[in-house]
């Protein structure tokens, strides 16, 4: 015996599957007979994606994507069409379930592609994201310097030194200076101390002779040990 119910009042027949459902089984339509649709809600949804494709593939000539089963903890990259655990998808908040749409080679394929084609290379891109300057604004900063690090003067420097504070930027330094910069946190007196730490312990020679030199140091003697 069918569990469905009769034919009559409060159910209806789909036009599409035939089959005879409940009234809530069809989507509210205000302009059908008794305020639901003539389709059940399957029917009328799968109705929909089928319009949606041929609406898109007529106005921007491109086809929906279709579903691809995937099993639990995986997803389905649709750049290299592979399925794939969740681990090989970058992590993102705003993508479903915390990860990306797209595996991390394509993920990062596609970054290197759009910043080729919107700044002209990953270079153009780092520089204009985290500096605000392009490579030609790069360029004339290190011919004003004379192509040299703004600090220990050695040719080719590349990096970008900027204030932490304000965000402008300094010069282009070389990677030592700029490092060493950043472990000194920009620290005028910190700079300062070293300057007069290497001066009171490097070794100096003093001429003692034309051609002999002595070689001396004003780093304080050792303390005596309590034995001596």
């Amino acid at each position: 015996m069918s569990d469905l119910p009769e034919r009559g009042v409060g159910v209806r027949m789909c036009r599409d599957c035939g089959a005879i459902k409940p009234l809530t089984e069809f989507h509210v339509s205000p302009k059908r007979k008794g305020g639901r649709g003539s389709y059940c809600k399957p029917c009328f949804n799968e109705r929909s994606k089928k319009s949606y494709a041929k609406r898109l593939l007529e106005r921007e000539g491109r086809q929906v994507r279709e579903n691809v089963p995937v099993p639990d903890g995986h997803r389905h990259c649709p750049d290299c069409d592979s399925v794939k655990p969740l681990e090989a998808f970058p992590r993102s908040k705003a993508g479903r379930g915390g990860r990306g749409g797209y595996c991390k080679p394509c993920h990062n394929a596609r970054g290197r592609e759009s910043k080729q084609r919107l700044y002209g290379g990953t270079r153009e891109y780092h520089l204009r994201a985290r500096y605000g300057i392009g490579q030609v604004e790069f360029d004339d900063l290190l011919w004003r310097q004379g192509n040299v690090c703004a600090i220990c003067r050695a040719p080719d420097p590349q990096h970008v030194d900027h204030d932490h504070r304000t965000g402008a930027v300094r010069g282009i330094l070389c990677f030592n200076c700029n490092g060493g910069l950043g472990q000194f946190r920009d620290n005028q007196h910190y700079l300062a101390g070293a300057i007069e730490y290497l001066k009171g312990t490097t070794w100096q020679r003093t001429l003692i002779h034309p051609g002999v030199y002595r070689i001396t140091t004003s780093m304080r003697e050792r303390p005596p040990s309590r034995s001596s």
